[in-house]
């Protein structure tokens, strides 16, 4: 069974990985992002997928093209002869001529029709949902509203983005073999559009944070923990939180108690146990050595 895959970041690389190890599968081609200049000395790094399999002696042809419409690139996956296109959180949307050559599955990391578009992991710890998970979905020319194959659920309460993204891209491995195995079986279930949630692009902008309710910034460092992380109006980074209760009333931003390697602070509804935080054009430090260089006690404002 010849593959073409398509596939960027971590989550698309354990995929890969499951298929390049399946003997019922022969993975004929990579096609991933171009390489991107990285971090602030701009060196030109290659996807997720591309470098392991550079560091891995995957022999396996590798396409990283701008852009899928044009005539090289229908050209190139066509040349390749594919019974299916595995599709993992590439990038770009497929245009029809693509969709076209072969059935193309993607594994996408919600419980759809809930949260279509960029960011689904994210949006689920956002809406504090207890269970998320992935599906299988045969696309066509819509952000996500293909054709249901299949879905693995999990519990999700009190994950991490960085955790969430680790266990679903596994769990999106075993599915995607499951469902090109199974696909001739399979009878594809159609997306209810009113049931359906959209997760937008994350911006640095969706950091910002105030302390209104404990619940709600402790579910956004939860879900920005790899990217943008959270912030305060004043800059200061909260880089390690945790949720200390969730229901009594406060002023916002006030020192509760001081322990001896947090401050508790307290919201409009519940409070925060503060760990480590990062001033502005400053190094990351304990939030001790933050409210002593402060001289910040109980009863002063962090916020």
């Amino acid at each position: 069974m010849k593959i073409v895959f398509m596939g960027t970041p971590s989550y698309a690389t354990e995929i890969l990985k499951k298929l390049l190890h399946e003997e019922a599968f022969d993975v004929v081609s990579l096609i991933t992002q171009p390489d991107k200049p990285v971090g602030r000395k701009q060196v030109l790094t290659p996807p997720d997928t591309k470098k392991y399999c550079l560091e891995n002696g995957v022999d396996i042809d590798i396409f990283q093209p701008k852009t899928l419409r044009d005539a090289e690139s229908i050209d190139y996956i066509k040349s390749h002869h594919p019974d299916f296109i595995v599709v993992a959180a590439f990038g770009q949307i497929l245009p029809e001529a693509v969709l076209e050559i072969a059935p193309c599955i993607n594994l996408h990391a919600s419980l759809l029709p809930k949260y279509r578009g960029a960011s689904p992991i994210q949006a689920a710890i956002l809406a504090q949902e207890k269970f998320s998970g992935v599906t299988s979905m045969l696309m066509d020319v819509g952000l996500d509203t293909g054709d249901m194959l299949g879905f693995a659920v999990t519990e999700i309460a009190g994950m991490d983005a960085v955790a969430l993204f680790e266990k679903l891209s596994l769990m999106a491995a075993d599915l995607c073999v499951d469902t090109l195995k199974n696909f001739q079986q399979i009878k594809p279930l159609k997306q209810y559009g009113c049931e359906s949630s959209y997760a937008k692009k994350i911006t640095k902008a969706d950091g910002l944070v105030d302390c209104e309710d404990a619940q709600t910034v402790y579910a956004r460092y939860l879900a920005f923990i790899f990217w943008p992380g959270i912030y305060l109006e004043s800059g200061l980074k909260l880089k390690k939180i945790a949720l200390h209760e969730d229901d009594t009333r406060h002023e916002t931003g006030e020192s509760l108690e001081v322990g001896e390697d947090h401050i508790v602070v307290g919201c409009k509804r519940g409070a925060l146990k503060v760990f480590r935080v990062q001033p502005p054009s400053k190094k990351e430090m304990g939030i001790i050595d933050y409210i002593r260089g402060k001289r910040l006690g109980v009863g002063d404002c962090l916020a």
